[in-house]
């Protein structure tokens, strides 16, 4: 399985996700000029999951200071999505959400980005920070959270938006 290479062009993705409570279909190009933070998790219903994409959710206002998108992906279908979204916190769900949740229901997104176990087509929990000037599409820098070690989510958000702001204090200052 080929794996997104560091300073190389990340692989495109699209598909539809649920933004805003309704299906609408994203891609990688609707991020240009922005930084992306794309991360993978494994199934919409499961007890970790929803930590880690509401603690995204949460703090989006924090990536939109720094001109960065937020996109959670799953091999999990769209409206399977909708309903994780629909149902309440309490009860295991998601609740409103600020970032698209993308259906990768074709597992090609979680291939592409080799985060894909091809014996269960669920993807491993992957985060990958892709720099979007223009049309190059650049993989930064690549983070793993796995069930091991859970308290990463906690801290790879604060940690995710402090590389992001150190890269873009680097792109704004190249002589540094």
């Amino acid at each position: 399985m080929p794996v997104p290479q560091l300073e190389k062009p990340a692989p495109i993705f699209k598909g539809t996700a649920v933004v805003d409570g309704m299906f609408k279909e994203i891609s990688l190009e609707d991020y240009k000029g922005k930084y992306v933070v794309l991360f993978f998790y494994p199934l919409d219903f499961t007890f970790v999951c929803p930590t880690e994409i509401i603690a995204f959710s949460d703090r989006i206002e924090e990536f939109n200071k720094i001109n960065c998108g937020v996109v959670a992906c799953s091999t999990d279908s769209e409206f399977s999505h909708l309903a994780w979204i629909n149902t309440n916190r309490k009860e295991g769900g998601l609740g409103l959400m600020n970032i698209p949740i993308l259906s990768d229901k074709s597992m090609k997104i979680s291939r592409d980005y080799g985060v894909l176990n091809e014996e269960t087509g669920v993807p491993y929990r992957g985060l990958f920070i892709i720099d979007g000037n223009g049309l190059d599409w650049n993989l930064k820098k690549t983070l793993a959270m796995d069930e091991e070690n859970i308290f990463l989510k906690w801290l790879a958000i604060g940690v995710v938006v402090f590389v992001i702001f150190a890269m873009v204090c680097l792109d704004e200052n190249e002589e540094l």
